[in-house]
């Protein structure tokens, strides 16, 4: 099985404050979505916070469970030749 690659302080801190931003920016759209309508409004906000969210998922896996690739060497000799 391949070794699991530590996340360095750099990566977890960049993580972190993408995290924060997204928390940050999706509680602002939620607050601000519908402020003073009197009748229904398009949910404007879900497909913002539903694909950031995504991203923000995505980043943790890149982050937290990435595997060093034996094959990498072979791959970069041979392409070097």
């Amino acid at each position: 099985m391949p070794n699991k690659i530590k996340p360095t302080g750099a990566q977890k801190s960049k993580f972190f404050i993408h995290l924060v931003i997204y928390l940050a920016a999706s509680a602002a759209m939620i607050l601000l979505y519908d402020k003073g309508a009197t009748e229904w409004t398009y949910p404007w906000p879900a497909w913002i916070v539903a694909a950031w969210g995504l991203g923000v998922i995505g980043h943790g896996c890149a982050v937290y469970t990435s595997y060093e690739d034996k094959g990498m060497e072979e791959f970069t000799r041979q392409a070097n030749n």
